[in-house]
């Protein structure tokens, strides 16, 4: 089994800043793609960001674009998502998850082992 924390959420005013962190173990960290999803009240959980194994290439929902930046350091076991110009609809739990499988990096049944998530809310 593989352990996932996340940490890093709290409240933010529109147009900040914030760091989660997603660290792992129980399992070699540093072979495996990583992902960033989402969920708010009343909706599906969604998809925020990936990273593959090495780092080297990125994926992003059209949503974040141009304002979260996903990385990882593999000697400390952990994925970041760097979010900046947050907005109110960015309010929700993130999680981080383990790619798996399956043909799509944004669906959420190519990724298994789910952290407890942090909360994220963006409000003034």
């Amino acid at each position: 089994q593989v352990q996932l924390v996340e940490s890093g959420g709290g409240l933010v005013q529109p147009g900040g800043s914030l760091r989660l962190s997603c660290a792992a173990s129980g399992r070699t960290f540093s072979s495996v793609a990583m992902g960033w999803f989402r969920q708010a009240p009343g909706k599906e959980r969604e998809f925020v960001a990936a990273i593959n194994w090495s780092g080297g290439v990125t994926y992003y929902a059209d949503s974040v674009k141009g304002r979260f930046t996903i990385s990882r350091d593999n000697a400390k076991n952990t994925v970041y998502l760097q979010m900046n110009s947050l907005k109110p609809e960015d309010t929700a739990v993130y999680y981080c998850s383990v790619r798996s499988g399956g043909s799509s990096w944004v669906s959420r049944e190519s990724y298994r082992y789910w952290g407890q998530g942090t909360q994220v809310t963006v409000s003034s």
